[in-house]
């Protein structure tokens, strides 16, 4: 009997560090064949060619799609869409997966899921129904959501989401977030073995920071970071600043300039492409807090009992532990914000997002479906 051959695509480092375990589950069943594709910014030497971690992880990379420009215009990013689109058509001709599975909102995953629905290819999406009201990754998950046929969801609101926008109840799976997998099965790098690797010492206080381009914003993201970094800038020399880089987003290399510059004339501030799925986590344990507005801050935070800074609308919507801070996006507000994390008890948090055992059961409902071309054809479910 021959093995479902199952096809994931990854387009960034912070999804893939989502993917990993379901990845390495699917590889690991021996009646499924796992194919990979990279694609966005894990090709780019501006975002630190982030494929290699994949290798490096032991998977091979089936098809490397090349579809992002160097431009971070609303032109740059439809055209980066365009260019996906090719690729993937000619990747699914070649591979003729069984299964797609996706994660997230991601205009790279958008493509792909385009393409796969002209190709009649059954896609599973990992992370629907969730809400991001500033950002136009809430359109394009909810795009993906109706474009997908199997739906491994990480909370009950979620859930209810899914179903209520048609999707039958017996295809929508409440798993939790990848994620706390990740988190639970990952052995983390001590304070010591973290300064070696990154070159950098820690301070008396210290907070990972990333900030991302609030895309539906009617504001300029740039102008928000601003008021971060003026922000930060009024913590003093004491206070630790590692910052991982913004996404490919529109205004994100804008972002990245301006970060960049601000870390030249701080000593106590660090930038890097990307720390890489164990490193980051490293690097969590040991911060006081979480800052800016990234998922990070709400799906793997809470497990470390490490708060979490979240500002302006980009996460407005999802579900958030009790460690979760918001603030608007501006100085006085994230200063008030920063200072209230460094004295914030978490010890009680309990992450939202489920026990750690996420890619198992994804991985048993997948090999659960007898025919995977009979999931095409969807009725819409009325409740």
């Amino acid at each position: 009997m021959s093995k479902s051959k199952i096809c994931v695509v990854t387009g960034t480092r912070a999804e893939y560090g989502l993917l990993y375990p379901v990845i390495k589950a699917i590889s690991e069943d021996e009646d499924l064949h796992l194919q990979l594709i990279a694609t966005g910014m894990h090709l780019s030497h501006e975002f630190g060619l982030t494929f290699r971690e994949i290798e490096k992880d032991g998977f091979y990379i089936d098809k490397k799609i090349e579809m992002l420009l160097s431009s971070d215009t609303p032109v740059g990013t439809v055209k980066a869409m365009g260019l996906g689109l090719i690729g993937f058509a000619d990747a699914y001709s070649e591979l003729k997966p069984d299964l797609l599975v996706v994660l997230g909102d991601r205009f790279e995953i958008l493509a792909a899921c385009q393409a796969a629905l002209i190709f009649k290819i059954p896609i599973a999406h990992i992370g629907g129904g969730d809400t991001t009201e500033g950002a136009f990754d809430e359109s394009i998950r909810h795009s993906i959501t109706k474009m997908s046929h199997l739906h491994f969801v990480t909370n009950e609101k979620a859930y209810m989401r899914v179903v209520q926008m048609g999707e039958k109840k017996e295809n929508v799976y409440n798993v939790g977030s990848p994620g706390i997998d990740v988190i639970l099965n990952t052995k983390l790098l001590a304070k010591e073995a973290l300064e070696k690797e990154l070159n950098l010492k820690f301070h008396e206080k210290n907070l990972l920071i990333t900030y991302h381009p609030e895309t539906l914003s009617g504001v300029p993201s740039c102008q928000n970071v601003k008021e971060l970094l003026y922000a930060l800038d009024g913590l003093g020399e004491n206070t630790g600043l590692i910052f991982t880089k913004s996404n490919a987003d529109p205004e994100g290399r804008e972002i990245i300039n301006l970060v960049e510059e601000f870390v030249k004339e701080h000593p106590n501030a660090y930038i890097y492409h990307s720390l890489g799925r164990k490193v980051y986590l490293s690097v969590m344990t040991h911060v006081d807090a979480v800052v800016g507005n990234s998922s990070s801050g709400l799906y793997e935070a809470p497990s470390f009992k490490k708060p979490t800074v979240n500002i302006g609308d980009r996460q407005k919507g999802r579900l958030m532990a009790s460690s979760v801070i918001n603030c608007a996006p501006e100085r006085g507000e994230i200063l008030k914000a920063i200072k209230k994390a460094f004295v914030m008890d978490c010890s009680d948090t309990v992450n939202p997002y489920g026990d750690g055992k996420s890619s198992k059961r994804i991985v048993k409902v997948i090999k659960s479906i007898k025919e995977y071309k009979a999931l095409l054809k969807k009725r819409f479910y009325d409740f």
